[in-house]
């Protein structure tokens, strides 16, 4: 039996037919025979430069119906899929190229490698190759290079169609690098079984229907994007609205084209920043998910008001892909990211790993079959990440309750030392979110010479309001010990994240480490 992913989506996509499967206000329609079509032909024109089953192709390159096809075209392939953030620098990407070894390095068209990056595809020698445009059945009339690869594809179309690639379920199907915020990315290797057992249970939690309609704005370099909302789709039969970026006004429009949307907080933040976003405007909607990064208590009770829709949150990561959910059907409870998914074991353990008790903070830790194999090269590491027994340490700190709805209180990293109490983030965040002037905040621990470390609030004011800075302590001195209050509060106009949305504490703890010098 054939172990490859790619071979449960082919049978959606022969199925589907002249369904469009990818809607792109640029690029057109491309139907679900298309993108079959197109995706043999990659695969093919990827044989052709060299590419075998499990070699690496590293990917930087912008949202397109091409990298979709791209992407599918590796699994199909047998290879494994690398994606890497499109705002890497030459010094970055020369770091995956002599992490991933590839074979082929696919990029944008525009892209000059400079002095270190060519060095480092010369060294490892790799090929390199810009990815072109797809417009519907056609090469898209822009500027590409004859050789880009989805020229080239379009060119050849009808000449072969190679069989998707034999392999086993257990081998590598991408490697998707964690963000490095405390160092460098490490390569988290995703089994074809690892994508295909998250997707089913997504498809099944979530109630995907063949007639839903995906308004994708998300990047597809991530899991989010890529594995989570695409393998919905495409798994689904559904079609999929292709943004190439989140714009608030141009998906508020688009909502009533669609039945799903997948977003991470700050979507959320910012569609309730337009006077047209309405209980009118989500009607068509029958789901709002959102994760990456953690929704606010106050975002999630002002959707509901503003739309009458609870949000959905999960919980997820890199290595994991998703690992809980709140339900399609019934309570989802702000604040929570729901129970663990089906054939997923979820548990929170103390220091010494034993179970924490309910209410209890603890370390988060997951076993099941969506859980990667470990880290690429890095043997040492993947063991000291593995309990005995197989459950991987996410690094994630929550709180499961009697039921076993899991709430996330921080990254253990974020963990606030002072004084020699522990103090977790999340419980003083969610007060200050609370205060009226205050947007958003993060809390960070700074080095202290009397306390070890200082608990510091990072806060965004709310549109048109300066927060009063001895209001705000006074409110947290009535509802926390005087341990965990902080003891500077700084106003910043927007904290600093990712792409994904998270807060990049690294960085405010960078900016703020001196604070208390001398």
């Amino acid at each position: 039996m054939n172990g490859n992913f790619y071979e449960a989506l082919d049978a959606v996509m022969a199925a589907q037919g002249s369904k469009a499967a990818l809607v792109d206000p640029v690029g057109g329609t491309l139907s679900y025979e298309a993108l079959r079509a197109h995706t043999a032909a990659v695969a093919d024109v990827l044989a052709e430069a060299g590419v075998q089953t499990s070699d690496r192709v590293l990917v930087q390159a912008d949202k397109s119906m091409a990298c979709v096809v791209l992407y599918l075209a590796v699994l199909r392939r047998g290879a494994v899929y690398v994606p890497i953030n499109t705002a890497y620098t030459d010094a970055e990407v020369a770091y995956f190229v002599a992490d991933a070894q590839p074979r082929l390095f696919v990029h944008e068209a525009s892209r000059q490698a400079g002095p270190e990056l060519s060095a480092a595809l010369a060294d490892g020698q790799v090929s390199a190759s810009p990815i072109g445009r797809l417009a519907a059945d056609r090469p898209n009339p822009e500027a590409c290079p004859e050789h880009a690869l989805a020229q080239r594809a379009v060119r050849r179309a009808a000449t072969r169609d190679t069989p998707p690639a034999v392999v086993d379920g257990h081998d590598m199907a991408a490697i998707v690098y964690t963000s490095g915020t405390t160092g460098r990315s490490k390569g988290a290797m995703l089994s074809h079984s690892n994508i295909a057992s998250n997707a089913r249970a997504l498809l099944a939690l979530w109630g995907w229907r063949s007639d839903d309609v995906l308004l994708h704005a998300l990047p597809i370099f991530h899991v989010h994007g890529l594995f989570v909302a695409l393998h919905c789709a495409l798994l689904g039969g559904s079609t999929v609205r292709f943004l190439p970026q989140f714009d608030a006004e141009t998906v508020c429009e688009e909502l009533d084209r669609c039945t799903v949307l997948m977003g991470v907080p700050t979507f959320y933040t910012r569609l309730l920043a337009l006077p047209q976003f309405d209980r009118a405007a989500s009607a068509g909607v029958r789901l709002f998910i959102s994760g990456s990064a953690p929704l606010t208590e106050q975002t999630f009770a002002q959707f509901e008001a503003r739309t009458g829709q609870r949000i959905l949150e999960r919980y997820g990561m890199s290595e994991t892909v998703m690992i809980t959910s709140n339900p399609l059907a019934g309570e989802r409870v702000a604040g929570t990211v729901g129970f663990p998914l089906p054939g997923v074991d979820v548990r929170v353990v103390d220091e010494q790993g034993e179970g924490a008790a309910t209410g209890q903070v603890g370390s988060i830790e997951v076993r099941g079959p969506n859980v990667f194999a470990g880290y690429w090269q890095q043997p040492e590491k993947t063991r000291s990440e593995f309990r005995e027994g197989g459950f991987f340490i996410t690094g994630d700190l929550g709180i499961q309750d009697d039921d076993g709805r899991l709430s996330i209180v921080g990254r253990s990293k974020d963990l606030v030392i002072s004084g020699g109490y522990n103090i977790y983030p999340k419980e003083v965040e969610r007060l200050l979110d609370a205060q009226p002037a205050i947007r958003e905040s993060a809390v960070i621990g700074v080095p202290h010479a009397d306390f070890g470390e200082a608990v510091v609030a990072v806060v965004v004011p709310a549109l048109d309001q300066e927060p009063d800075l001895r209001s705000v302590q006074d409110a947290l001195g009535e509802q926390l010990a005087r341990y965990k209050q902080p003891k500077h509060v700084a106003v910043v106009n927007e904290l600093p994240r990712n792409a994904m949305g998270k807060v990049q504490k690294n960085l405010l703890r960078d900016r703020f480490e001196a604070l208390f010098a001398g």
